[in-house]
């Protein structure tokens, strides 16, 4: 299925509110991403995402539509060589091919414009799909910590998947 990454906008509200507003989405991510996710959220979730230069967190548009959400999120002091990578997509897309595409855009884009070696993403450990995603994506498995993520009550184990810069052929990059 055909999907872009581009800058998110003050006209993506209403299919943020929309798509973002789903506890089977919600229940996979960090309390930052709320449930349920109301309009004022989505209003201060895109005021901060006009905020950075170059944008560290982009649309994924399908359909005409901002049915998503990818980003990299550059860390710092002594992990400063390192971003953590975050995503979601609208339950109706889910299974269509999009986010291994959408994520290796993103690792290039990363890559591209900050200087680090190392794009990590921590999925929670029921979080199958997740993981087949970044498998595909080129990530491989650094580590499993058990139990340490807190999410609905219950204790969940915490994935370590990465990409390295060398990882990825320079004609890519």
């Amino acid at each position: 299925m055909k999907f872009k990454l581009r800058p998110w906008t003050a006209t993506d509200l209403d299919s943020l509110v929309k798509y973002a507003n789903n506890f089977h989405i919600a229940k996979n991510m960090a309390d930052v991403f709320p449930h349920p996710y109301t309009e004022e959220q989505g209003i201060a979730f895109l005021q901060m995402t006009a905020k950075s230069t170059p944008p560290n967190i982009l649309a994924i548009e399908v359909e005409g539509e901002a049915a998503g959400g990818i980003g990299i999120h550059p860390q710092s002091d002594i992990y400063r060589k390192n971003a953590e990578l975050g995503y979601w997509l609208a339950e109706p897309f889910w299974g269509k091919g999009i986010m291994p595409q959408a994520v290796r855009q993103m690792v290039r884009y990363g890559f591209e414009h900050w200087d680090i070696n190392r794009i990590f993403a921590r999925p929670f450990g029921p979080n199958i799909p997740s993981q087949k995603v970044l498998e595909k994506a080129g990530f491989t498995l650094e580590a499993r910590l058990e139990k340490t993520f807190y999410k609905n009550g219950e204790y969940l184990d915490e994935l370590i998947y990465a990409v390295r810069r060398s990882a990825i052929p320079e004609a890519e990059l």
